[in-house]
This record gives C-alpha cells, structure tokens and sequence, in this order.
C-alpha cells in the first residue's frame, strides 16, 4: 500500500488479527451478534409500542418533564460545556435549551450522515464531510451577502427618493 494512503478498516470477525485464535475470533462475533440482536429488540419494542423514539421525546417535551440522558443523541454535559464556552459568563442555560439543543445537533449529524452515505463507496472520507457540511457552512456568506444587498437597496430607495423630492419641486409651482 503506498504511504500516506488509509486502508478501510475490517471488522475483526472477518479476519483475526496476529495472536487471536479462531476460538477469540468466534466469541467477538457472537458478542457482535448478540449486541446486534440487542439493538433489533429494543427498536422492536418501541416499534410495537407504536412509538419512535422521536415521538417519545416530543412525548416527554410537551409533559415539561427533563428528557432521560439515555434518550438523547449526545451526553448532556458535552453539551452544557460547549455552549458555556461560547456563551458570558454568568448565563444561566435552562433544561429545555440543553435537550433542545442536543436533539438538534442530533439531527445535523443524522442529516449530514445521510448526505454521506449518499456515495455509493464502502467508505467516508474527509471530502464527503466537507461536501455533506458545505450548505451549513455558507449560511453565515449569505447572511452577509444579505446584509450587503439591503444595504444596496437602502441606497437605491434614498436616490429614489432625492429624484422624488426633485420631481415634486420642480413640477408642482
């Protein structure tokens, strides 16, 4: 393989690395099946409940209730420590800025992941992200771009209405 280049990664049931005997390699991929198997019955579960997970939280949002840790994407102290090191200091961040803000970083990760998974490679590189990331990314460009055109439009309307003023003086004698 030529340096500098990354090789995808392979799970370690397919190929046990140097040391593993064929016994290890046959108990990590029972512990894979039986995580994956975990995974399947608790979606199920909710399934026959008839609820997502997204209808829960919306479900224990309108209640006032503090979601449960479990049920948000990211923990909530990364969250909180985050915003406290962009926000002054002495701001208060109440529960629901916390949750709300975790599900929707929650979401962009879901959408941008989406985006990714999008190219038909078995794989995820660097260029993907800053395609998938790249609308997000523009939007504070186009808010200046916005700031700049009103700021054009504000000048055409003052010339428009100097040639107004000049119209209503010289034609109304």
């Amino acid at each position: 393989m030529a340096k500098g280049k990354k090789q995808a990664k392979q799970p370690a049931v397919d190929m046990p690395a140097e040391g593993k005997t064929d016994a290890q390699g046959e108990a990590a991929a029972q512990i894979v099946a039986q995580e994956t198997e975990a995974e399947t019955q608790v979606e199920a579960a909710a399934q026959a409940e008839g609820k997502t997970a997204v209808q829960e939280i919306e479900e224990i949002e309108e209640k006032g209730e503090e979601i449960p840790e479990d049920k948000l994407p990211f923990p909530r102290a990364t969250i909180v420590n985050m915003l406290r090191k962009h926000l002054s200091g002495g701001k208060q961040i109440k529960g629901q800025v916390k949750d709300e803000m975790n599900l929707w970083l929650g979401k962009m990760v879901e959408r941008i992941a989406q985006k990714m998974d999008q190219h038909p490679y078995a794989y995820v590189d660097g260029g993907m992200l800053r395609e998938a990331v790249e609308p997000y990314e523009t939007v504070q460009e186009i808010e200046l771009e916005k700031e700049r055109i009103i700021k054009q439009l504000e000048s055409v309307k003052a010339a428009c209405d100097v040639l107004i003023s000049e119209v209503d003086r010289k034609f109304r004698k």
